[in-house]
């Protein structure tokens, strides 16, 4: 049975965008952001986080930490019963001094290469499925893979999250 997913921009959407954000301890949670994980969760729809992490690129950090920071995040969601299904990162860029990451690719956000990876994992309801993000490449996105979406305005993510979630269970 096909679920309905809500695909999560990560900084400045769960967490704030305080730059090339890698150290868990150095980590702030957007206000509301945990409960809206938990809300998506018990909606019964499919949480997903699909994030641009060019810092690899740049060699600010590497793949094991941005992995690390997903796996501190499903930890500290887990203490109040949230959690995400499946963690999506692009490490590229085309001016990236990393060569391995100097690419233009498909999942860089404008482009939809990792909301259409998800998609092709997992049974999901594209039609009733949407995209939360802080800016315009999140949002063309989500348009260019069919999927509607949302431009949190840096407020409560779960008073901003809880109207658009219909009861799928």
């Amino acid at each position: 049975m096909k679920r309905p997913a809500v695909f999560f921009d990560r900084d400045g959407v769960l967490n704030e965008d305080d730059g090339y954000a890698f150290d868990p301890g150095k980590i702030r949670w957007v206000e509301g952001a945990q409960q809206a994980v938990k809300a998506v969760n018990d909606a019964g729809y499919l949480a997903f986080v699909v994030t641009n992490q060019s810092g690899i690129a740049r060699g600010l950090y590497e793949e094991r930490h941005v992995r690390n920071l997903h796996d501190w995040m499903s930890r500290e969601l887990a203490i109040v019963g949230a959690r995400i299904d499946a963690f999506e990162f692009c490490p590229h860029h085309p001016d990236g001094l990393v060569e391995r990451y100097r690419v233009l690719c498909n999942c860089r956000k404008p482009q939809p290469g990792m909301i259409r990876a998800l998609l092709e994992r997992y049974s999901v309801n594209i039609d009733a499925s949407f995209m939360v993000g802080d800016k315009q490449s999140d949002l063309a996105a989500a348009q260019a893979a069919g999927i509607a979406a949302y431009l949190f305005d840096g407020s409560n993510l779960h008073t901003f999250i809880a109207p658009l979630l219909t009861d799928s269970s």
